[in-house]
């Protein structure tokens, strides 16, 4: 449900997905998260091996640009990782974060595990309270921790 009692529906479209929220006029959202990267290779096989996102598409030389995308398990968002171009990849911020929320302990340990790092002390007070944090090879922070 969204808002006053609006439904939600899921969609598959073109390889892209699509949240279509049934309000007055039917507006489509679609969510992808793109940042770039320095380490395409390392960071995908992070994301995609070991948090176990799964790999939907990729692309090679685009203007100059390389990319994978990468589908978040039990959304309709997708992460994109890109490469190239004349600019390098931002710098990691200590409040930039990926949040990942599990419906039990068990799936949230099971992708810890897969991780097999040691867990790092977020900024944040309330998510060193609350999350497990994780830092991918470009040294942005993952966070899992169980939906409330």
């Amino acid at each position: 449900m969204v808002g006053s009692g609006h439904r939600i529906r899921f969609s598959h479209t073109v390889g892209v997905f699509r949240l279509r929220a049934a309000l007055r006029h039917d507006r489509l959202m679609q969510l992808r998260i793109a940042r770039h990267t320095d380490r395409l290779d390392e960071v995908v096989g992070f994301y995609r091996d070991r948090v176990g996102f799964r790999e939907i598409g990729r692309f090679n030389d685009h203007d100059g640009y390389d990319g994978v995308f990468l589908e978040i398990p039990g959304t309709c968002a997708q992460l994109e990782l890109t490469t190239g171009g004349d600019h390098r990849a931002a710098e990691p911020h200590p409040e930039s974060l990926l949040v990942l929320y599990f419906d039990t302990e068990t799936a949230l340990d099971e992708v810890a595990g897969r991780i097999a790092q040691t867990p790092i002390i977020p900024a944040n007070p309330y998510w060193r309270a609350h999350a497990r944090a994780y830092v991918d090879p470009d040294g942005f922070q993952l966070l899992i921790t169980l939906t409330t």
